[in-house]
């Protein structure tokens, strides 16, 4: 996959079959519109390509908005090109972009700087300054401009559109079962080993805490199974997201306990895969107890089927 980071210095001019949208999770739905993007390319001789905004717009709007999100700029990318995407355009959102009506967009970018040939969009997809395109403009602009445009369904989950929105809604609330569903793959975050505080070494579990994007959408704090990577090989762990209430700890963390490995690996990144949920964070009454349920928590992990 090429990956063009400013159209501005895009001077190719292949025929493309191109879809646009944030496409933050590459999810199910996301999928289906990918999978009938290069369908169509391959019967009509084209290149599949996709054109997404980063930062997310809604950012640019709303500076102060604390939207996560959930995928970096890095993970959409491998997403996408596991996806079979040909060609991904990163558009800058800024103030001139912004002012392009969705004519404006549709004539100087998609036909003359991209030489798009086959459009898909998502079934409510708007574009341009005051959400001025849509797909009734694409289909008027379409003869003129000489080119294709469909307009693709939603892909539903329990009678309810996939969206974003609706997975960002299920991690919110523990739920990794419905998240990965929806998702078509298990959530999964990256982060560099830090420093801890060190006590879970006294207690029997030592864990990696975590240096994640500050970005990256975390699930509900608690306690969660997981799958972790490290140099390509595959461990069970345990992984706790929240302040650490038994030692009156103040500043959110994310720490794992990775099952039969013992590695000094400080500095280096993990990876992990959420598989279920564990239960809530729990304050508890002393160390004794949170290392009851420690154990407990293991040995559900152990039997967890991977």
């Amino acid at each position: 996959m090429e990956t063009f980071k400013n159209i501005d210095f895009y001077t190719a001019k292949k025929p493309l079959a191109l879809s646009l949208g944030m496409f933050d999770g590459v999810h199910k739905g996301h999928q289906f519109i990918i999978s009938h993007l290069n369908k169509i390319a391959k019967e009509e001789s084209l290149e599949s390509a996709l054109l997404t905004f980063w930062p997310h717009p809604r950012t640019f709007f709303d500076p102060d908005c604390e939207l996560k999100l959930l995928n970096t700029l890095e993970e959409k990318i491998s997403l996408l090109e596991k996806n079979g995407i040909q060609n991904l355009f990163l558009q800058k959102f800024d103030d001139d972009f912004r002012n392009l009506t969705g004519e404006e967009f549709v004539r100087q970018i998609l036909i003359e700087k991209l030489n798009v040939k086959y459009l898909i969009i998502g079934y409510d997809h708007t574009f341009g300054k005051d959400k001025s395109g849509d797909f009734n403009l694409l289909q008027k602009l379409s003869a003129e401009l000489d080119f294709t445009v469909a307009q693709l369904p939603a892909v539903d989950f329990h009678d309810k559109h996939i969206s974003s929105t609706q997975i960002r809604n299920a991690l919110s609330n523990g739920n990794i079962l419905k998240a990965n569903e929806m998702l078509g793959y298990n959530y999964s975050l990256s982060g560099k080993v830090i420093d801890g505080k060190k006590i879970g070494r006294t207690i029997g579990y030592p864990t990696a805490n975590l240096e994640v994007d500050s970005l990256k959408l975390l699930p509900k704090n608690g306690a969660y199974i997981v799958e972790v990577f490290h140099k390509n090989k595959f461990y069970k762990g345990m992984m706790s997201i929240g302040t650490n209430p038994t030692v009156e700890g103040k500043t959110k963390t994310v720490e794992v306990y990775i099952l039969d490995f013992d590695k000094d690996i400080y500095g280096e990144t993990l990876t992990l895969n959420f598989r279920d949920f564990l239960h809530e964070e729990i304050k508890f009454e002393n160390l004794e107890k949170l290392i009851e349920r420690l154990d407990e928590d293991k040995i559900l992990t152990e039997k967890f089927e991977f």
